[in-house]
């Protein structure tokens, strides 16, 4: 076993939730991948591309490791390439949140801000990559690990999966990702398919995000969804997806906080909020599991910041306080 607090990624609880439903039909357990030492599942692909770099010999003493992101993964990655001893360089833009910079530059981080969106998309995420393949060029030994299309970020949730059907003795109906780079669905999707497994496997996207054809606009929160399709998406990877707005978001992740005390970021949220949208085409004595992606702490001046809230959505806090039925979850984004 590899020695270090690197050492603690994976094997993370699997717990069954038993409040946060009204009178379900179904077991709902969730994967609670925000106890990773670096605070969310991005620790699992961040370690996975590094070290199958370094294997490769595509990493050495004084690479230089480059990447695009607005949160977790840039965490992730920065805590790996301490470890290792590597320089890292996050392209991030002005979305990051105050708290994910201060999580940067505590494991040493350099910070590239991009401040204008991309000129033809309008896009922050094409603007990072775009100076991502600058800074490739005018930095000696730099190594991009492409989050959006490179494998090793799908293979690393096979072990996400493992240990989920581990923990439920090969019994699950039921999976419910939330998708941003693809990197988890696609891992999941590949785990099942390979073994020829009967799990369901649905795909909770963001409003406002392409990969699953949706139409394009303006998200509030991070890390679910995606403004351009993701390398790792292919055509087979859900059995089904459901959409889910910000609001939504929002609404699942203080359900979740006040019925089950877990406090996590906004894609948890979204997941419940798919399972419950989803209940009725939920067979009835069967087993559902989800991802609890990150740490509520990351989202306290969003998420769970009542003034944020009101001002983005107004005084809509009797949604998180009803019985979580199909007809609240309708009224919140009617």
């Amino acid at each position: 076993m590899t020695d270090g607090v690197i050492s603690a990624i994976g094997n993370t609880p699997l717990i069954e939730l038993k409040r946060f439903f009204e009178a379900p039909h179904f077991r709902v357990f969730a994967k609670l991948d925000s106890l990773n030492p670096g605070g969310s599942t991005k620790d699992r692909p961040a370690r996975t591309i590094i070290e199958s770099a370094i294997r490769a010999g595509l990493i050495g003493p004084r690479t230089v490791v480059v990447e695009s992101s607005s949160g977790n993964m840039g965490i992730g990655l920065s805590q790996i390439c301490r470890y290792y001893g590597l320089r890292f360089i996050c392209v991030i833009d002005p979305k990051t949140t105050a708290q994910n910079v201060r999580l940067l530059q505590a494991y040493g981080a350099e910070i590239e801000l991009v401040t204008e969106p991309h000129r033809e998309s309008g896009e922050f995420l094409q603007a990072r990559i775009e100076r991502v393949q600058s800074l490739l060029k005018e930095v000696k030994n730099a190594f991009w690990p492409n989050q959006y299309c490179n494998y090793d970020n799908a293979l690393a949730h096979h072990g996400t999966m493992h240990e989920i059907f581990s923990a439920l003795d090969g019994k699950l109906d039921y999976m419910f990702c939330a998708t941003s780079t693809c990197g988890t669905l696609r891992g999941c999707a590949d785990y099942i398919r390979r073994r020829a497994l009967n799990t369901k496997l649905i795909a909770v996207d963001a409003v406002g995000s392409v990969i699953f054809s949706g139409q394009k606009r303006k998200r509030l929160i991070p890390g679910h969804g995606a403004a351009i399709r993701p390398g790792l998406y292919e055509d087979y990877l859900a059995d089904d997806c459901v959409h889910v707005s910000d609001l939504e978001c929002v609404i699942g992740c203080r359900r979740l906080a006040l019925r089950e005390a877990v406090l996590a970021g906004g894609s948890s949220g979204a997941v419940l909020v798919a399972v419950d949208r989803y209940r009725n085409r939920i067979l009835k004595n069967t087993t559902c599991a989800v991802l609890l992606a990150d740490r509520g702490e990351r989202y306290l001046d969003t998420i769970y910041s009542d003034e944020w809230v009101f001002e983005h959505f107004g005084n809509v806090s009797a949604y998180w306080q009803e019985p979580a039925s199909e007809g609240s979850w309708s009224a919140a984004v009617s």
